[in-house]
């Protein structure tokens, strides 16, 4: 395949080296400020970039009927509109706060375990996660996912990060009780660590995945992109690896 890459920072660069090894052709590398030119020529288009160019980049490629793969977090707030442009265009988009193998094996755990404790209302749930310091979001795209996953599956209605909200007037006791609390901390060179714990007056129980490099992110990226080309429609990663109920 000939692949545009749409961010061409450390992880751009590792998603070529992949792809390049995987016998593919990159035939774009935009970074920040760049132009789209030769995105005509590409097979399919995959985005790391940053939350505001992500839009504009999503937007490029299915306006130039190429299938785009996104990996940038932090422009969620726009994600019906872009596929709504993907509907109109009849073209082929993936979105996914993580592509690694084991995140998304990570996330299916995630909902398993939120439907068994959601039977158990004195463990309280809570979330950590850790990421390298030039990571602009927080919390993680990932650890919203993982946030959804336990609501969508138990009482809890909205997350927020530690100490944002606790303590304002307007927040009760009932609904802070029904908030799960995101740690979300910087730290140099940690390509990214999640947790999720349930904590009671008598013990806790945790799940944790700790990425040791940004290989797997990278390996999944172009995975899905293979997957996407040649097809019609909004996917996921839970579609890419066949993990769909």
């Amino acid at each position: 395949m000939k692949i545009a890459l749409l961010g061409y920072g450390k992880m751009g660069k590792v998603i070529e080296r992949i792809a390049l090894e995987r016998g593919h052709e990159t035939v774009l590398r935009k970074g920040s400020s760049g132009a789209f030119d030769g995105l005509e020529n590409a097979d399919v288009a995959i985005d790391f970039s940053v939350p505001d160019a992500a839009v504009g980049n999503i937007s490029a490629c299915l306006n130039s009927k190429v299938p785009v793969v996104s990996g940038t977090t932090g422009w969620l707030d726009q994600y019906e509109k872009m596929t709504a442009l993907c509907d109109e265009k009849q073209g082929a988009f993936i979105y996914g706060s993580n592509f690694s193998l084991g995140v998304n094996l990570f996330f299916e755990i995630n909902e398993y375990l939120a439907k068994m404790m959601a039977k158990f209302p004195q463990y309280k749930a809570s979330m950590e996660e850790i990421h390298h310091t030039q990571k602009l979001d927080a919390p993680s795209g990932t650890a919203i996912t993982l946030a959804k996953g336990i609501i969508d599956y138990s009482d809890y209605s909205s997350w927020a990060l530690k100490n944002a909200t606790r303590g304002e007037a307007d927040t009760s006791d009932c609904e802070l009780a029904k908030q799960i609390l995101i740690d979300a901390k910087r730290i140099e060179n940690v390509p990214g660590t999640h947790s999720v714990v349930y904590n009671s007056a008598v013990d806790a129980i945790e799940i944790k995945h700790t990425a040791h490099n940004r290989e797997g992110f990278a390996l999944g990226a172009v995975i899905a992109a293979e997957w996407l080309f040649g097809k019609t429609g909004i996917f996921t990663m839970r579609d890419v690896l066949g993990l769909g109920r």
